[in-house]
């Protein structure tokens, strides 16, 4: 059974299992769908032979990262490394209070990213917690990108997007300020002293 407080938010004894499952579902999908196609862009391009989709315009390029999304921050691979742990740890400690469907969205979205790009960081080369990225898709002057790296940007606009319009990761619903119901007496209660002072004259 689900327990809440008097605000409406969920304890942390009870965290929903639906909103769960759908950051789980979410992260698995964004993380099956980046190393796939990871796996896919090694085996079939060549570094420095961009593959044409759309002209010049939009390419397949192999390019190996050692930043961040969409290759900035390069040469701080184990800072990075060390930041997508984080993130990590901090996504599973919210999930044990998560209520909101929206948050299991763009928390997911954001596990499956860092989960993504974590791997290649622990496992290729140039070492464990030094491991370069593998980007391969190319639109114009934007810099080379994977699956994990526009997953990550979207979960963290959705969830400022959320934050703006008032909703939180532990509630079902944007945040009201409580006590609402007394001013509504405090009206209800100054029409029936109209009332009464109408009927006198």
């Amino acid at each position: 059974m689900t327990n809440r407080t008097a605000g409406g938010r969920h304890t942390r004894d009870s965290p929903p299992r639906k909103q769960v499952r759908l950051l789980v579902t979410v992260a698995l999908v964004v993380l099956i769908l980046d190393v796939v196609t990871k796996v896919l862009a090694v085996k079939l391009l060549k570094p420095g032979e961009p593959v044409p989709i759309i002209g010049d315009t939009v390419t397949w390029t192999l390019v190996r990262n050692s930043g961040a999304a969409f290759s900035m921050a390069t040469g701080y691979t184990w800072v990075l490394t060390l930041v997508a742990l984080g993130v990590v740890g901090g996504i599973i400690w919210m999930g044990r209070r998560l209520v909101s469907t929206w948050w299991a969205v763009g928390l997911g979205m954001i596990l499956g990213g860092a989960l993504g790009n974590l791997i290649d960081r622990i496992f290729r080369s140039p070492g464990p917690l030094r491991g370069h990225v593998v980007d391969f898709l190319s639109i114009g002057w934007w810099p080379v990108f994977n699956v994990a790296d526009p997953a990550v940007v979207g979960g963290a606009i959705l969830l400022v997007g959320l934050s703006l319009f008032g909703y939180e990761f532990d509630a079902p619903g944007p945040s009201r300020e409580p006590g609402p119901a007394r001013p509504r007496r405090e009206v209800s209660r100054w029409r029936r002293d109209v009332a009464r002072w109408r009927r006198r004259w």
